[in-house]
């Protein structure tokens, strides 16, 4: 795989430096941008995927793949699992421990580089060009860049200008396609996270396992997921302290008895939510995954989020690439915001309300699913993928009731 830098070390051309314009770019090779690209180019599209850094490369996240998630992959997709999870150990700041076990897998666990990559290399065998190393510095919809109005300007670090007639921003939530957008974010968090190489002896004991706390700040929580001889472990918590959030790492590190293991890697990174106004789309880009802010506010859970959204995004990208005029272009646009807003945007909801439960009441949370029979086995479904938050709260009553309760409640533990 070449980079444009590598082509240009080389002598040679980068490939598609034409005056021709492609049906579709997508901006970012994340999860949400490989799926767009995969979408688009299986419909026949002169599809570019662009990626600014070199592949594969690292990704603060658990890796944790849930029924959704799953189910969004391309056709065919070879899930490349490091480990099936059949059990969760759950704690309350460290307290109260109990670990409840399931008899069919509750969902998987992949390193993301590898995830990734292979996400890529499916949108590439249905027809994308990727060119990896590059940076887009922005796009624009009117000017001498642009040579008709069907088409987009995208201009890249070095000057460079490609055309195209639709382009997806899946380039992350401080991009700059959400920016040209007008994306509007309100939750930011602070993730810390640890990839902890471990002795055969401690993975062994992890193996198939989860362990997920409530944490000491409002909203925070911490997880640790198998993945053979490395454990990763992180912790989330609201933007605004970091220095409290480190602390509950190295706590939660220590708790676990890996305090003596050296991370292979340390990092850390901000997950932001959209408003639920905030726009998807302006002119004839639009936008999916992290570039977007479409995150599940409670869990943080963001890989099925990135998937579904860039499959929706790249079909509605031909959709706005066929369009013959502005007019045409923008109702494809708010065609593709509303599947989003209709699907994801519900979940969302839905989301925001249980995160404000749980800063207020971590302990009820963590009683219902160590202790409640059908709160652990609606854990199970949602993980699984039979059902959704949203799911549950639109059909079953006793879960609005509930829903609604919390909010009403005031916080005791």
């Amino acid at each position: 795989m070449s980079s444009d830098n590598e082509v240009r070390a080389a002598g040679g051309d980068v490939p598609g430096d034409t005056d021709a314009v492609w049906d579709v770019i997508v901006v970012g090779a994340g999860p949400a941008g490989a799926s767009a690209a995969h979408a688009a180019a299986a419909a026949g599209r002169r599809v570019l995927l662009l990626e600014k850094a070199e592949l594969p490369r690292y990704k603060t996240c658990g890796g944790g793949i849930i029924g959704p998630s799953r189910d969004a992959l391309p056709p065919g997709f070879a899930l490349p699992l490091r480990d099936r999870v059949h059990a969760v150990t759950f704690s309350l700041d460290g307290r109260l421990t109990r670990t409840r076990r399931a008899k069919r897998m509750l969902f998987g666990l992949v390193n993301r580089p590898e995830f990734d990559a292979a996400l890529v290399e499916s949108a590439r065998a249905a027809g994308a060009e990727l060119r990896t190393g590059v940076t887009v510095s922005r796009v624009e919809q009117h000017g001498p860049a642009v040579p008709d109005r069907r088409t987009v300007a995208v201009v890249l670090g070095d000057g460079r200008t490609l055309l195209a007639r639709a382009v997806v921003g899946a380039d992350g939530s401080a991009g700059r396609i959400g920016a040209h957008v007008g994306v509007e974010l309100e939750q930011v968090d602070l993730g810390l996270e640890a990839e902890i190489p471990v002795p055969a002896t401690v993975a062994e004991d992890w193996a198939g396992r989860v362990h997920i706390d409530w944490g000491p700040l409002p909203g925070s929580y911490g997880w640790v997921f198998p993945k053979g001889d490395t454990l990763t472990v992180g912790v989330i918590s609201a933007r605004g302290d970091g220095a409290a959030t480190k602390r509950y790492l190295e706590d939660f590190i220590a708790r676990l008895g890996l305090a003596g293991f050296e991370p292979a890697i340390s990092s850390g990174h901000l997950t932001r939510c959209r408003t639920s106004g905030s726009p998807l789309s302006r002119g004839r880009v639009i936008v999916c995954g992290d570039a977007a802010g479409l995150l599940e506010p409670w869990t943080r859970e963001g890989i099925s989020f990135a998937l579904r959204s860039g499959r929706l995004a790249g079909e509605w990208a031909v959709r706005i690439a066929e369009a013959q005029d502005a007019v045409d272009a923008r109702r494809q646009a708010l065609n593709y915001a509303f599947a989003i807003k209709a699907g994801l945007g519900i979940e969302m909801g839905v989301g925001r309300r249980l995160l404000s439960a749980f800063e207020r009441h971590p302990g009820l949370f963590h009683a219902a699913l160590t202790g409640f029979g059908p709160a652990w086995r609606l854990f199970a479904r949602i993980t699984r993928g039979t059902t959704t938050l949203a799911e549950i709260v639109r059909t079953s009553p006793v879960a609005r009731q509930s829903l609604s309760a919390l909010d009403r409640r005031p916080a005791r533990d």
